[in-house]
């Protein structure tokens, strides 16, 4: 998933440079949902693994 969040994240870079605002604001917002989620996965999946020991 974070692979899928710096992908966005470069969309969005490439196409701001370029002049694409419409798609860079879409990129950006996906990749910032994502990053979240990312981080939701990442805390519980350390929480879960702490408690198991």
């Amino acid at each position: 998933m974070l692979r899928w969040t710096i992908t966005f994240i470069i969309i969005a870079i490439i196409a701001g440079i370029l002049g694409f605002g419409g798609i860079a604001g879409g990129a950006a917002s996906i990749a910032k949902i994502l990053f979240f989620i990312f981080i939701v996965l990442f805390i519980l999946s350390l929480l879960r693994g702490g408690l198991k020991k």
